[in-house]
């Protein structure tokens, strides 16, 4: 189980058409799926399911809002097999307007780190051309670069480069790194 998140290169692909929810696959650096993840549409609170594949037979995470609509929304990330939180994601509300900004807590809810997007002008520039310029985000734990989250550019369809740094080794549970690429994933379909 835990072997789906011992590498280090992931390509995360949101499905280019769903009416309700959203679907995306996690590919490791071998192009094999090893995660498929499931938004369950017309939800007051957020529900992610992360499976082993598309068959929806073997749940690996779950990623839960804690409240209803929250614009600062904080989402628990629990490993399915055996019902363990492994941390939270919290977006950062008023900061995320111009830039997107979250913040990484481990089990107990404290701060361990940083999702920050990449420039305050590009973060501007991309609410109006969302597609025309891509994302990129970098994931810091106690001041040091882990994790770069990259989006390549496609008009029609979401890709998401997930790159774990060697740093990232010790410092942060890959879990948390691929539950909140998802996460990103699943709010940049609701914003457009």
């Amino acid at each position: 189980m835990i072997e789906r998140f011992s590498g280090s290169h992931y390509l995360l692909v949101r499905q280019f058409f769903k009416l309700f929810g959203a679907n995306c696959r996690v590919f490791d650096e071998n192009d094999r799926l090893v995660l498929f993840s499931n938004q369950k549409a017309f939800r007051l609170k957020e529900d992610i399911r992360v499976y082993s594949d598309e068959s929806r037979t073997k749940e690996i995470l779950q990623i839960l809002a804690r409240n209803i609509i929250d614009f600062s929304a904080a989402y628990d990330v629990y490993f399915a097999p055996t019902g363990e939180k492994v941390g939270a994601v919290k977006r950062k509300g008023w900061k995320s307007l111009m830039r997107d900004e979250w913040i990484l807590m481990d089990a107990g809810d404290a701060e361990i780190g940083r999702i920050q997007e990449d420039s305050a002008t590009r973060a501007l520039a991309r609410r109006f051309l969302s597609t025309l310029v891509p994302q990129h985000f970098r994931v810091e734990v106690a001041g040091q670069r882990v994790l770069e989250l990259r989006q390549r550019f496609h008009p029609f369809i979401y890709k998401l480069e997930i790159h774990y740094l060697p740093a990232a080794s010790g410092m942060l549970d890959k879990r948390i790194g691929i539950a909140a690429a998802v996460l990103i994933a699943a709010i940049e379909e609701r914003r457009g």
